[in-house]
Parts: structure tokens; C-alpha cells; sequence
């Protein structure tokens, strides 16, 4: 995992990098007029909830193992209000402040994992295997 760490960092992700990321991506959730409303009912603690998802994101590119949390379980709280749609908006909005605010490396890296927690997550939110026939 070090090779992660080391090639995280050659691309111009590192702790502070994430912070900022997390903290302008966010606001910029929080304004829009489709996930604002969902996120702003959802979190308490805005400057809490930046820490857990910098801790979050620095688990996932940096292997620092700082996250604790379980994703899945925080989003099916609120999977009365989530859409698949949603998820394309988020990621939109990540794809615009990651290409804004990183190296274009580091952007591709981090647009590639968004998209894959992404659909991880609608998997687990939205999929459902039709009823079991035990006619046969």
C-alpha cells in the first residue's frame, strides 16, 4: 500500500488537498437546488461531517485507514429521498471541483473512485434481485 501513498502524493493528493476539496466540494452541494436540501436536513455538524469526509477520502486514496464509518448505512438512512439520478449530479459537481482544484492526475483519480463508490452505492441502495421462483 505504500506504492498507493507514494503515487497519491506524486499526483498532488495529500492531506491538505483533500481538505480543501472536501470542504469547497461540499459547499457547493450544500448550495445546489437538488442535493442541498437533502444534505443540509441530513448533517448537523457541517465541520464535523468535513473531518469524517476528508477521513473518508484520505482512507480511500491515501490508505491511511482514518475512516471508521460505513457508507452504505449512512446513505440508506436517507434512501427515501435518494435517486440514482442524484448520484449523477453529485458527481457532476465532483468532477467540476476535482478538475478545478487538483492536478489533472490526481482529478482522474479521484473522478475514477467517485464513480465507483458511486455506483457501489446505488447497487446497494436501488438493486433488487426479482422474487425466487421454487416453482422448478
Amino acid at each position: 500500500m505504500a506504492m498507493d501513498t507514494q503515487l497519491a502524493s506524486i499526483n498532488g493528493i495529500d492531506e491538505p488537498a483533500l481538505a480543501r476539496l472536501v470542504e469547497l466540494f461540499y459547499g457547493r452541494v450544500r448550495r445546489d437546488s437538488a442535493l442541498g436540501p437533502i444534505f443540509n436536513d441530513a448533517i448537523d455538524d457541517w465541520p464535523d461531517h468535513f473531518a469524517k469526509l476528508t477521513d473518508f477520502w484520505s482512507s480511500v486514496m491515501l490508505t491511511s485507514g482514518r475512516y471508521k464509518g460505513n457508507p452504505v448505512a449512512a446513505h440508506r438512512r436517507h434512501a427515501n429521498r435518494i435517486t440514482p439520478e442524484l448520484f449523477d449530479r453529485w458527481l457532476a459537481i465532483w468532477r467540476a471541483t476535482t478538475d478545478e482544484l487538483m492536478t489533472p492526475p490526481a482529478a482522474a483519480a479521484l473522478q475514477d473512485k467517485a464513480e465507483r463508490i458511486a455506483e457501489s452505492l446505488k447497487l446497494a441502495l436501488f438493486f433488487k434481485l426479482p422474487p425466487r421462483s421454487d416453482a422448478a
